[in-house]
């Protein structure tokens, strides 16, 4: 269980409909249940979130969010993520293995995508991106698209810290971490 209650169903009729938008008619994530029981805090994380599609294509959304949630050890929102995008975002069980396991400059990405990772592991080593690393997103990505790569970086690693001091358990159905070769 998690160290903060979650809402129960019956959820308020306020409640049942954000989790209906969000969810789309799936059972709402622990997450959202224990955030939902804390208004202000549910208001913030649905204010401030990145829930809806944004200037991204899907697949580098779920790169970026899937990196992010990988380097902070977050293997809930990750394993929900991969179980629900991975597929749709045509990302290869080698893809998926190499934002938990490799290198930004694993050859399972395009040059593109080598760039993207990169900056997202420089976001979370430094909070920060070097003038290489900025003018190697601008080359590939347009303004707003690359605001909207910083802010998915800086709101899941929010969403990794608040999984794992809660103690979220694993969702049913979500993916589990790769282990690397030689660990149990």
């Amino acid at each position: 269980m998690p160290r903060l209650g979650a809402l129960q169903p019956p959820y308020p009729a306020d409640i049942q409909t954000q989790f209906d938008q969000i969810m789309r008619g799936a059972p709402p994530l622990m997450l959202f249940r224990v955030m939902a029981g804390h208004a202000r805090a549910w208001s913030k994380f649905r204010g401030g979130s990145l829930l809806d599609r944004g200037p991204l294509s899907l697949r580098d959304r779920e790169i970026v969010i899937d990196r992010t949630c990988a380097l902070n050890a977050c293997e809930y929102e990750w394993g929900v993520h991969v179980a629900t995008f991975a597929a749709a975002a045509q990302l290869s069980p080698q893809q998926i293995e190499a934002t938990v396991l490799s290198a930004a400059d694993a050859p399972c990405w395009s040059e593109q995508e080598q760039t993207l990772i990169a900056a997202v592991d420089a976001l979370h080593a430094r909070a920060t991106l070097s003038e290489i690393e900025f003018a190697g997103l601008r080359a590939c990505y347009a303004e707003d698209q690359v605001l909207e790569i910083i802010l998915l970086c800086g709101f899941y690693r929010t969403v990794s810290c608040l999984a794992n001091a809660l103690g979220l358990p694993l969702e049913s159905g979500a993916a589990r971490f790769p282990r690397a070769a030689g660990t149990g």
